[in-house]
């Protein structure tokens, strides 16, 4: 199967394709990690993405489907593969569909999780970060034992994180929905997309998400 995953910030995303490429197989494949591996192969491509990140530049559309294409061309995608976190735009959505005619390759499913905006306000508005270790807690559901107090660390530095609070999230979650309405769209008028409310538990998403996978 080969997949495509969108969400928005503090959705569970990254839980989800975690869990379903586990379950599934699949290499979880973020931009991130594509960028890494060019870098880390030595590439003559790797060597120019690594000069356009140390440089603080952001990489071009054009040498990031060419990261893409040589990500997808490595071994462990050959029974399929999740990609998190690209196409971030129209422009890539095209060149990918462009790539994948290419490689005699298709997505057989593009995963849309959705969470109502004032739930993911609530989840996110109530995360603690540890700045020493990088714990992560909840002050509803998983507190620390003491205030401000990592139960991990020990040290007295959990605090919430500025993009956590709920103006920050709002702002993040409408560039979420202004930037990857077209995309999910575009998907759309494919029959490629599928919802899946990721309110509750993320197992009850995973596996709805798995018996859709099975049903194509």
């Amino acid at each position: 199967m080969r997949l495509l995953i969108f969400g928005p910030p503090g959705a569970g995303k990254g839980t989800v394709a975690k869990e379903v490429t586990a379950a599934e197989g699949l290499p979880h494949i973020s931009t991130g990690d594509m960028l890494r591996a060019a870098v880390a192969a030595g590439s003559e491509l790797g060597a120019k993405v690594k000069g356009v990140m140390e440089a603080g530049g952001l990489v071009s559309d054009e040498l990031i489907i060419d990261v893409v294409e040589d990500r997808l061309q490595q071994g462990d995608t050959a029974g399929g593969w999740l990609l998190d976190g690209f196409p971030r735009t129209l422009p890539q959505a095209e060149a990918l569909d462009a790539l994948l005619q290419k490689l005699a390759q298709r997505v057989d499913l593009v995963i849309v999780i959705e969470v109502a905006d004032a739930t993911i306000v609530d989840r996110l508005a109530g995360r603690r970060v540890c700045l020493a270790c990088g714990a992560t807690y909840h002050a509803t559901f998983s507190p620390t034992k003491a205030e401000g107090v990592c139960d991990a660390c020990g040290e007295a530095k959990v605090v919430q994180r500025e993009d956590d609070k709920p103006d920050t999230v709002l702002s993040r979650l409408a560039t979420y929905h202004e930037k990857t309405k077209p995309l999910i769209e575009y998907y759309e008028r494919q029959g490629l997309t599928q919802s899946f409310d990721n309110s509750g538990a993320p197992a009850a998403t995973v596996a709805a998400v798995r018996a859709a996978l099975a049903a194509r």
